[in-house]
């Protein structure tokens, strides 16, 4: 076993619903503007080819079924926005996956914020520079924990919604995803070798907006429950 110059940071792991082992998370892609309404309101129209961008593992924020999740109002910022997300969890992975057989590396699902500090964001798409600083910053991923799809079945309808402070924000349903799980599993795949232990944040509904410290967000996916975040 090789030696070290520092101890390196342990890997994220995310509590799995029925299970007392945690999911050991990889990486953590994202699709960008994957519903229609959603894509209209940041100023596109139609289908175009997905696009992907990353968050760091250990940006993630872990929250424990039936209990609050916090994250810190970020630095550098006065505009951030929420966005609700479902999650799909990789069991196994591979390259160039046939839409066919996509579903059959998911291990699980789960509900997720892609908290974005929009005016960097902007900022970087008004200069072509990469959206790391408004989309990988810490504590930008706020997930439940996973459910596993042996207990939930395949999961490709259902609503999605948040509420920000006991007002419904986002309300939509996952058949209204342009690309649609198994297809952003086998786009993605020929892009990155996909492996057990990724995550893909599948996109978000219209609505999404500003939150600031204080706020309470809930956000809510058919057959997943809820999980709630607090700005602090």
């Amino acid at each position: 076993m090789s030696d070290y110059v520092f101890s390196p940071e342990p890997t994220q792991g995310l509590p799995v619903v029925g299970s007392k082992s945690l999911f050991p998370v990889r990486r953590v892609y994202c699709v960008g503007r994957n519903y229609a309404e959603h894509a209209k309101e940041m100023g596109f129209t139609g289908r175009e080819d997905p696009f992907f961008f990353c968050k760091p593992a250990d940006a993630l924020v872990p929250v424990t079924a039936g209990k609050t999740g916090t994250m810190p109002y970020p630095r550098k910022t006065s505009n951030l926005h929420y966005e609700m997300e479902l999650v799909v969890a990789l069991g196994s992975g591979g390259r160039d996956i046939p839409v066919e057989q996509a579903n059959k590396c998911i291990f699980g699902y789960a509900l997720g914020l892609d908290m974005t500090r929009r005016d960097l964001q902007n900022e970087a798409k008004k200069q072509g520079r990469p959206w790391e600083v408004g989309k990988g910053f810490d504590h930008s991923g706020p997930i439940g924990p996973i459910h596993p799809v042996a207990a939930t079945g395949v999961i490709s309808k259902g609503s999605i919604s948040l509420h920000v402070n006991g007002v419904q924000k986002q309300s939509s349903d996952l058949t209204q995803l342009i690309w649609s799980i198994p297809e952003s599993i086998s786009y993605l795949s020929g892009l990155f070798e996909l492996k057990a232990g990724d995550l893909i944040f599948t996109g978000t509904p219209e609505g999404v907006g500003a939150v600031v410290k204080g706020d309470k967000m809930i956000g809510r996916v058919e057959g997943l429950g809820e999980f709630e975040v607090h700005v602090v």
